[in-house]
């Protein structure tokens, strides 16, 4: 029993950190709170069955494809829609939670609710660690993420566009007067932080089946993870993960799945209560604001 809340405590925590490094990533840079994000990670689901299922497309191909296509999204979300409102928190909060409420009621409107919509593993098969079998598809989840973590890292803090990125998050005025085009770097980031919600997506779904409803539940941890790390932090991120993730284990184990959800809520109340900022946030304690 302790093996397997073990093992696959890690392996929800990673699924976490995939599930929060987009959402993240836009924050920090941009300080937009995408709300789409979920329905983001919905339609790279759904448009990769489609392009596997509908227009015969090989898997890898259809996987690269859906990645372009939900970027490409969220870059449009920020040139057409964010644009308009950048710097109107409240706006920007509304205006991306009704794109996304669209996209998800717009897949249910079309009826991708009557039929088990799955995607294809990446490769069959399991392994064994001690007495717990592992299959393949959890096993490129935690590769995968690991990789994702460490190459954001590296591209954030070796590379020109991701000095860009870092230099908007830190202080735009400055990053401004040398030239970088701030709204050119924002629409960049939701670009990019949509991406990554297709990548997990596509890592995370062929566990189950697509459902429009998961949207809602990929959005509520991604803002768990993020709040209680501290929006923008991704070291908050990683520990977040881990402590929501083996939480959400061990309420499994004791009290059932159906109360895992109530976990990330939970733990939302509690540090906007104890520590707003999160564990690792740069912004402003309450009583420091009032």
């Amino acid at each position: 029993m302790l093996e397997v809340t073990l093992i696959y405590g890690f392996i929800n925590s990673i699924i976490l950190s995939l599930v929060a490094l987009g959402f993240s990533l836009t924050f920090g840079i941009s300080g937009v709170s995408n709300f789409a994000y979920g329905a983001m990670y919905i339609l790279a689901g759904y448009a990769v069955w489609i392009f596997i299922n509908k227009l015969s497309m090989p898997f890898f191909l259809a996987v690269i494809l859906a990645v372009v296509l939900t970027a490409g999204l969220g870059l449009a979300l920020y040139r057409f829609v964010l644009l308009r409102v950048r710097g109107l928190v409240i706006s920007e909060v509304i205006a991306t939670f009704g794109v996304g409420l669209a996209i998800l009621e717009l897949f249910r409107y079309l009826g991708f609710t009557t039929f088990e919509y799955t995607l294809p593993v990446f490769t069959d098969g399991s392994i064994e660690i001690g007495n717990t079998y592992i299959d393949h598809q959890r096993l490129w989840i935690v590769g995968v993420g690991i990789a994702l973590a460490v190459g954001l890292y590296l591209f954030t803090h070796h590379t020109k566009l991701g000095l860009a990125f870092r230099a908007i998050a830190q202080d735009e005025k400055t990053a401004l007067s040398l030239g970088i085009n701030s709204d050119r770097i924002a629409g960049i980031s939701v670009a990019f932080g949509s991406g990554l919600a297709a990548v997990a997506a596509v890592l995370i779904l062929p566990r189950g089946t697509i459902s429009v409803n998961e949207g809602y539940d990929v959005l509520i941890n991604a803002m768990a993870v993020c709040i209680i790390g501290g929006l923008g932090s991704t070291v908050g991120v990683v520990v977040a993960s881990f402590l929501i993730g083996y939480a959400q284990m061990l309420t499994d184990a004791f009290s059932g799945p159906h109360w895992k959800m109530i976990v990330s809520l939970v733990a939302i109340l509690i540090i906007l209560v104890v520590k707003p900022s999160g564990l690792f946030g740069k912004q402003k304690e309450l009583e420091e604001r009032i």
